[in-house]
């Protein structure tokens, strides 16, 4: 039964001043204990009481974009946080989401908003692998994702569920990147090499660091995880000097983004929980310890952890998400197709 974690905030001086309908709720696919950290600044510069409704692991961020969906007609959510880009692009095309331009994200790189203002892109994570250094010597390492396809690898590299999460996130950007063709060559590669599919990134990870598996394909912060618990793992960040037969092959930087919802209870409440978010104590809060997160603000972008390299550090992944997201639809029938069975 899928478990969805509930946190009420009350941040108003006066609790005779509040009510339900002042509330500020909040969608929130990232993850609640890297949410934590930030609340004490929310709660000295927001006025309104929150509401915060997180995600599982298992279907990251989809059930959420679900409920988005069933709710059109009659919101309940405010501001809609998202961990993957490419859900708030198509959920910004079914309409779901309002403009709203905050003066917050002035110093934000263009790439980082919707065109039409709907969202707001900020603090990224990275697609890595995770080694086991146990079980792999250094000179073996895989240093392209294409890499896994090899036979050495067959029954040894994990990936979660490729339909959900930033696993379908990747995928989709794989074909953008790769062109459809390569990139289901790629995808079919691993089936037949037996990849291991987990219920998540976590579950990846932890495979890995346990030594169930030599590789896996996971994001930064849960990456991290394992590394800073002590377990014998590295991160490798693929393709992070590029591919000789795939030039905008790299990195992967998946942001996260921050949307009101169309027609919501408080849209004013909103806007201020939006302004308080692109503050950059924020991106600056999730670099320290939120999972470990690459601030999008220029002025911000450092190194939050020595194993973990910038979009400045490596070649970047130089894919277009909103072709990306074009290509959400056909991405998805054939993940079904060849791991739904």
């Amino acid at each position: 039964m899928r478990k969805l974690l509930f946190i009420l905030l009350l941040m108003m001086a006066s609790t005779g001043c509040e009510r339900a309908n002042n509330r500020v709720v909040v969608y929130s696919a990232q993850d609640e204990e890297y949410v934590e950290p930030i609340l004490p600044n929310l709660k000295s510069k927001q006025s309104f009481p929150l509401v915060f409704k997180f995600d599982t692991e298992a279907n990251k961020s989809v059930s959420l974009v679900v409920e988005l969906q069933q709710e059109a007609q009659r919101p309940r959510c405010d501001v809609h946080w998202n961990n993957e880009i490419l859900g708030t692009i198509r959920l910004a095309r079914q309409g779901l989401y309002q403009p709203y331009q905050s003066p917050n994200a002035a110093g934000h790189p263009e790439w980082s908003r919707a065109k039409d203002g709907t969202w707001q892109a900020f603090a990224q994570r990275c697609r890595v692998l995770i080694v086991n250094t146990d079980l792999v010597p250094k000179e073996r390492w895989p240093k392209s994702i294409l890499d896994l396809t090899d036979p050495q690898w067959k029954g040894k590299v994990a990936m979660a569920k490729p339909q959900f999460g930033t696993t379908a996130t990747q995928a989709a950007c794989l074909f953008e990147v790769l062109g459809t063709d390569a990139a289901r060559e790629f995808y079919r590669g691993l089936k037949a090499n037996d990849v291991q599919i987990v219920a998540g990134n976590k579950q990846a990870a932890t495979g890995v660091s346990e030594g169930r598996f030599a590789v896996g394909m996971t994001d930064s912060d849960d990456a991290i995880v394992e590394l800073l618990a002590g377990k014998p793992v590295a991160i490798i960040h693929p393709d992070e000097t590029g591919h000789p037969k795939h030039g905008r092959l790299g990195t992967l930087y998946i942001p996260n983004t921050l949307a009101i919802v169309a027609n919501c209870p408080n849209p004013d409440g909103a806007r201020k929980l939006i302004d308080v978010l692109l503050l950059p104590e924020t991106e600056q809060t999730l670099a320290k310890g939120g999972g470990y997160q690459f601030p999008v603000h220029p002025a911000l972008m450092s190194t939050p952890h020595p194993s973990l390299k910038t979009p400045l550090q490596v070649k970047a992944m130089a894919v277009d998400f909103e072709k990306a997201a074009d290509l959400w639809d056909e991405t998805q029938k054939f993940l079904r197709d060849e791991f739904a069975r």
